[in-house]
């Protein structure tokens, strides 16, 4: 859940699903549209998920999460579940009507994953 820090409140940070299908191809696309447009900072789930100390320092001291899946086996949202994380907000890319392999990786695709994105970031 987020904490509602406000506009320019403290640290956002963004993790989204990278993964081969073109639902995690989309997520990965808007986390970095929304690092572009100042919403956010992606931050690296591989590095939570190896326990990386730093990361998880820096994830811990974040004000707000995102985490964005890409379709219903919500690897990012497992992903910080296990590090010990449950203080944040999710996204699933296939809530938004796409549909794991048969969602093209185009711009009004990533355009409404971001437009949530930052209504979720806000």
């Amino acid at each position: 859940m987020s904490n509602g820090s406000s506009c320019c409140g403290g640290t956002k940070l963004i993790f989204a699903c990278s993964g081969a299908a073109d639902v995690g191809e989309i997520a990965d696309q808007a986390a970095r549209q929304l690092t572009k447009e100042g919403a956010g900072k992606m931050f690296c789930l591989a590095g939570v998920g190896g326990r990386v100390e730093g990361i998880m320092k820096t994830t811990e001291a974040a004000d707000t999460i995102l985490a964005i899946d890409g379709c219903s086996l919500d690897c990012v949202k497992k992903t910080l579940e296990q590090a010990g994380f449950d203080r944040f907000t999710h996204l699933r890319v296939t809530n938004l009507g796409m549909e794991k392999g048969k969602t093209q990786m185009r711009e009004e695709n990533i355009t409404q994953v971001t437009t949530k994105g930052t209504e979720l970031l806000s």
